[in-house]
């Protein structure tokens, strides 16, 4: 199965994008410090993991530590061995929305209330507040891995071009 890595950490001068080999990773220990080698002082570092056009999976550590996981789709892990080891112990459902787990629904106004808050065929899992303190609520995050047509490099575009670091991220794409 192929995919796409790219880690973009953040330190007091700014962003900076690196692309990740995830190849021959044995657990999620091992991808979180893949992670932390590209800048081991970095204040915030996120991976996001695309695969087969199909399922994204983003990491984020806080200055090193406290490994935080969202996938668009469960179903990931049955897929191939990487995405088993990047979203296969996650929880079912996902966490960042509300008490209940249900998706609230986006502003009236928004161009995302005419889609699915939850794509029916796909099972998002882990933490879909994993970038709410930089701009991308639960619930956007949600609503873009839904969007009918939208594939997991448009989701990663579309967050990082809130991040800040969009820039960067296609740098890496087009090498």
């Amino acid at each position: 199965m192929s995919y796409f890595a790219a880690a973009v950490v953040r330190d007091d001068s700014g962003w900076t994008a690196a692309e990740v080999n995830l190849r021959g990773v044995t657990d999620l220990d091992e991808v979180a410090d893949r992670l932390r080698d590209v800048d081991q002082d970095a204040d915030l570092s996120l991976l996001f993991v695309e695969a087969e056009d199909a399922y994204l999976v983003i990491l984020r550590l806080d200055e090193g530590e406290d490994l935080r996981v969202f996938g668009s789709d469960s179903a990931y892990a049955e897929e191939s061995r990487l995405g088993a080891l990047l979203v296969g112990d996650l929880k079912t459902s996902v966490t960042g929305l509300d008490d209940t787990d249900e998706p609230r629904p986006a502003p009236s106004g928004d161009e995302e209330t005419e889609q699915p808050a939850v794509d029916p065929e796909a099972d998002p899992v882990g933490d879909a507040d994993i970038l709410a303190d930089l701009g991308v609520s639960a619930q956007k995050l949600l609503n873009l891995c839904a969007h009918e047509g939208m594939m997991p490099a448009d989701v990663t575009a579309e967050v990082c071009q809130v991040l800040g670091c969009a820039d960067e991220v296609e740098e890496l794409r087009e090498v």
